[in-house]
Formats: structure tokens, C-alpha cells, sequence
């Protein structure tokens, strides 16, 4: 009985076969390489220096831009230079074993690997500042830090996540004084809501949930 396919033709098909099988092996693994470090959230991230953000932001009432420089005005917040840590740390603690890691840097001219608690995957456009000028608080996204001895994700920002904020963004602002506060966001009238979403051109929402808005 005549074969339906030459051998050359099996061997094709094999090719192709194994071909896509590795393609999308290869596609699981970039997504996952760049999907940004695995975080649990509600897990602490461990740190070369065990930061605590309940005792800088909330006992010291440090504010966030002392320490997260850029956060009004790039697409990223800014982590803690030496430099930052050691304007107080020059002085104060200067012997503790856990700053060891802090006095090596600038002794190295080495910068601290500061591990990213709140990163997105690289195919996700974010940018701090435009949240910021727009009223959009701290605690919105990274929960209330100044209780936490450690720092961990508060939310999974995933695209679910965010779309739920996007999709009803007059509810989730506040004046621009009370972005950086690290206080629970007290209750805004709707005329107050109103007043907040025609300052920060919230009227229309559609732009907000377009795809182009984060995949660019």
C-alpha cells in the first residue's frame, strides 16, 4: 500500500511539529522572564538591608520624597541612593551590624541592590507621575507602608487589578496635599469628586481602559 506522505514529507511535519513546541516553550519563558521578580503579596521581600518603612515613614514621619526622589516627575519612583541613607545613617546607628551592607557601598562606591517589591512585567507602561499629578495617593497602590516593618505588595497589580481603578478613577483621588499622606483617605462628597475629577480631566474615563494606554 502506497504511503499517503513521502518520508521527506514526515520529516517536515516532525520539523514543524518540534518547531512550534519550542516556540511556545520559548514564549512561556520569555513571559516569564520578564514578568519582573516572583512577589507574594502580603509576603515581606527580603532586602540586603532590612528597611523599615513603619519606622522612616511612620514613627519618623519621613516623607516619601525624601527617599523616592523621582516619583513626581518620571515613569519610575527612584530607589534610595547611599548618599539618602547616609545623611542619616552617617550618624546615627553608624555600628549597627544590620547597616554593615549600607557603610560597604560607599566604601566600595558600590549601589545597595535594593530588590523592586512593586515591579510590572516589561510589556506594561507605568508611569508615577502622571498617577501623582492626578491625585492618585501612595496608599492607593502600595497600601499603608508606614506600617509595615518590611516591606511586601499590598495588591497583585495584575491587569484586572488596575483596569478596576481605571475604570472608576473619580473614586480612587484626593487633593493633591493629601497625595503623600500616609493617613486611611477620608470619604469625598460628589460635588468634591466632581470638583477633583474637572481639575484632573477625569470626565471621560474610555481613554483610561484603552489598550495603548499601558501596552505601548
Amino acid at each position: 500500500m502506497a504511503q499517503a506522505f513521502s518520508r521527506s514529507s514526515i520529516l517536515a511535519i516532525k520539523l514543524l511539529f518540534i518547531g512550534a513546541l519550542l516556540l511556545v516553550v520559548a514564549a512561556i519563558a520569555t513571559a516569564r522572564w520578564y514578568s519582573g521578580p516572583d512577589v507574594t503579596v502580603g509576603q515581606p521581600v527580603t532586602q540586603p538591608i532590612p528597611f523599615s518603612h513603619k519606622h522612616h515613614a511612620g514613627d519618623d514621619g519621613i516623607d516619601c520624597r525624601y527617599c523616592h526622589t523621582s516619583v513626581e516627575k518620571s515613569a519610575f519612583a527612584g530607589l534610595p541612593t547611599t548618599q539618602i541613607c547616609l545623611t542619616c545613617h552617617s550618624q546615627l546607628y553608624r555600628d549597627s551590624p544590620l547597616l554593615a551592607p549600607l557603610h560597604a557601598s560607599a566604601r566600595d562606591n558600590t549601589p545597595i541592590r535594593w530588590k523592586r517589591v512593586h515591579d510590572l512585567p516589561d510589556f506594561v507602561y507605568f508611569d508615577h507621575s502622571i498617577h501623582v499629578s492626578k491625585g492618585v495617593a501612595c496608599i492607593e497602590c502600595h497600601g499603608r507602608v508606614d506600617q509595615m516593618p518590611l516591606t511586601w505588595r499590598e495588591a497583585s497589580l495584575d491587569m484586572q487589578w488596575c483596569l478596576q481603578c481605571h475604570r472608576n478613577a473619580p473614586q480612587h483621588i484626593r487633593p493633591l496635599s493629601e497625595v503623600f499622606s500616609m493617613a486611611d483617605r477620608q470619604p469625598l462628597s460628589r460635588q468634591e469628586i466632581a470638583q477633583l475629577s474637572r481639575l484632573y480631566r477625569l470626565q471621560d474615563t474610555r481613554r483610561l481602559t484603552d489598550c495603548s494606554t499601558c501596552h505601548r
